[in-house]
């Protein structure tokens, strides 16, 4: 009988278990159950995988390979080699670096690191002006060197000019001094000018287009008296020039008179019994008339007006003819001061009157021997330099000196006159580009409060503050001694003249005298206003002196600050400020006009660039007079640069 249990060979084994067979060795030859096998591949399952925290076995190796087993890249000169690259790579020559990649690398902290150590470097209060520097420069041992050669000259009689030429400076232009000395760029200027000593050889130009006439460039500050030191050099020329032509005219009419007289004698002797003809009589056809010798040009009316008073006064003691034209006169006016039958000699005028004036009349530059071009920055700008070239090139032929004068020496200007007149002679004072010391500049922060922003208000609470300052018992004694209640006069500046309008509106509703000029204003109503701000100040005696320092809170050059966290609210109790003047103005008053009565200005908006810095603030401290300017400031204004310019004025140094 055949058992039941048959054994099964390795032949007849499944595929599973052939497989757990070879890879478990331990386990019997004998065929385990099915539910021991199940468990078995159930705990195989459950086995827990590497966990991720434990380091790879290859992490001590390195990472790079050698440079000797590394495997060329098989695309580095394939046609797709230079794609997905970050970098251009060139095969043959290194790219050299741009400057501005050297600077960079040169200065890695170059953003915030660098800004705070400009802050601590103490040359950094002029840092901030570079972005909006527009001038020459001028080096320092320069500056040093006219300074020494100037010391000497103390007064107006170590120059070699004419007795009535002397006495015109002393009786009429400086008239009322005390002290009279020559300033600075007039003892730079007058002794050039005059031809004496002058150290540049006179030797002809190399090239037959270039200019056969001197040329100067007068640069000095504001109110330094510049007018003065071109015009006494060229009445001194002009005068020379009459007493030279006086001589000629009388020896050609000595000659002249002989030749008839020979003439005569042989026509005698020829024709004896023939009646002589009487000569006849042709009127006078005035050859000076219209031909001026010296011309003045300059660039608006106002400064025709005040440069002609200047020469109206000089002209009664040295005794010559001028004349003023500007476009507020008629016609009518214009010509009777040109063709006038006494002649003229000093012409003082605006580029675009006597462009318009020489079209119609060529002859009026046959005679010039001086051109002078006042405010020589703007006169040789874009809107007026072809004009003023004009000019220049038609009086060539008898120009004998051309003088360009400016209280700032603009890079726009500096290359004009490289490029048109490379010889020209500067002549410029050690002070250029400075505001003087005896300016001060306050600064009030409108964002703060009371204003909140609105520099309207600013401006109305700073101007009662002046205003109330000068008021009282101190006011009163001025007042009963010099005859005039006008004790205040304040100048603000605004950059549009839209703005102008507003402003002056604004401080009119407050109870301000305020009144606003700009290109919109009648040429009369402009003569107006500024005949206002640029009267002298009243000369006192010695006696009237003495009395108005009695009066202990009286000082005439004290003009008090309105502190920014402390400011003063106007008087409501007072419904118009007494005793104080407001003029609301535009660049249009920056330049030349001399207002030696102002004492304060407003700077409403802070100025493009430190050029309108010094005209604007030139305003004040004319002639050694004191002054005081305020500027409003707010969140979008240059702080950095009002506090670099409130630097360079505190430490006496130039704007550059």
């Amino acid at each position: 009988m055949l058992s039941s249990r048959v054994p099964l060979g390795p032949r007849s084994m499944c595929l599973y278990c052939q497989i757990k067979r070879a890879t478990l060795p331990h386990v019997t030859e004998t065929l385990q159950p099915w539910s021991q096998l199940a468990r078995s591949a159930s705990t195989f399952a459950r086995r827990k995988p590497a966990s991720r925290m434990r380091l790879s076995p290859n992490v001590s190796k390195s990472a790079l390979p050698d440079a000797k087993s590394k495997k060329p890249d098989r695309f580095q000169n394939g046609p797709w080699s230079a794609t997905n690259q970050t970098r251009v790579r060139l095969r043959d020559n290194a790219r050299p670096r741009s400057d501005a990649e050297l600077k960079r690398a040169a200065k890695p902290g170059r953003f915030k690191e660098q800004a705070q150590e400009k802050e601590k470097d103490e040359d950094s209060w002029i840092k901030p002006l570079k972005m909006q520097i527009a001038l020459t420069p001028v080096p320092y041992n320069r500056r040093m060197a006219i300074k020494e050669k100037i010391a000497d000259i103390t007064s107006f009689d170590q120059f070699p000019l004419l007795d009535v030429v002397r006495e015109a400076v002393y009786k009429n232009a400086l008239s009322g001094m005390e002290d009279i000395t020559p300033t600075p760029i007039q003892r730079v200027a007058i002794p050039a000018l005059l031809g004496h000593n002058n150290k540049i050889p006179a030797t002809a130009p190399q090239d037959d287009h270039a200019p056969k006439y001197d040329q100067f460039l007068l640069a000095a500050e504001t109110g330094s008296g510049k007018t003065l030191a071109y015009l006494v050099p060229v009445i001194d020329a002009l005068k020379h020039g009459e007493a030279f032509q006086k001589e000629q005219d009388k020896i050609e009419a000595d000659e002249k008179a002989r030749k008839q007289a020979e003439e005569k004698a042989l026509r005698e002797r020829n024709n004896v019994f023939e009646l002589e003809s009487p000569e006849l009589t042709t009127p006078d056809t005035h050859p000076d008339v219209a031909k001026p010798k010296v011309i003045i040009l300059v660039p608006t009316s106002e400064l025709v007006n005040q440069v002609g008073q200047l020469v109206k006064q000089l002209s009664h003691t040295v005794k010559f003819r001028s004349a003023l034209i500007n476009s507020s006169q008629t016609p009518r006016r214009i010509r009777n001061s040109l063709f006038n039958p006494a002649g003229l000699d000093v012409l003082i005028s605006t580029p675009h009157l006597v462009s318009s004036i020489a079209e119609s009349n060529p002859y009026i530059l046959s005679r010039v021997t001086h051109i002078i071009a006042d405010e020589a920055d703007s006169l040789f700008d874009r809107s007026f330099a072809p004009i003023t070239n004009s000019i220049i090139e038609r009086a060539a032929s008898s120009l004998k000196q051309l003088i360009l004068c400016s209280a700032t020496i603009p890079r726009h200007l500096d290359n004009r006159l490289r490029e048109l007149y490379p010889n020209i002679r500067r002549l410029v004072t050690p002070n250029l580009h400075a505001i003087p010391r005896r300016v001060q500049l306050g600064v009030v922060d409108v964002d703060k409060e009371p204003y909140h922003g609105k520099k309207s208000l600013a401006c109305a609470d700073v101007i009662w503050s002046l205003g109330k300052a000068g008021s009282g018992d101190e006011a009163d004694a001025f007042a009963r001694i010099t005859g005039s209640s006008e004790m205040r006069h304040i100048i603000v500046f605004v950059n549009e003249r839209e703005t102008a309008d507003e402003v002056a509106d604004f401080l009119s509703s407050k109870g301000i005298d305020a009144v606003s000029l700009t290109r919109d204003t009648p040429e009369k109503r402009q003569a107006e206003i500024l005949n206002e701000f640029t009267q002298a100040k009243l000369q006192l005696s010695e006696d009237d002196k003495k009395l108005l320092m009695k009066s202990k809170k009286f000082d005439s050059e004290a003009v008090p600050f309105l502190r920014a966290d402390e400011p003063k609210k106007p008087d409501t109790n007072s419904k118009s400020l007494a005793n104080t003047k407001v003029l609301v103005i535009t660049d249009l008053g920056s330049r030349g006009i001399d207002t030696v009565a102002v004492k304060t200005v407003i700077l409403y908006d802070v100025p493009h660039s430190t050029i309108d810095f010094i005209h604007r603030l030139g305003r004040l401290g004319r002639m050694g007079r004191r002054g005081r300017g305020i500027v409003l400031v707010n969140k979008k204004d240059r702080k950095d640069v009002v506090k670099g310019v409130r630097e360079a004025m505190f430490r006496g140094q130039a704007l550059i």
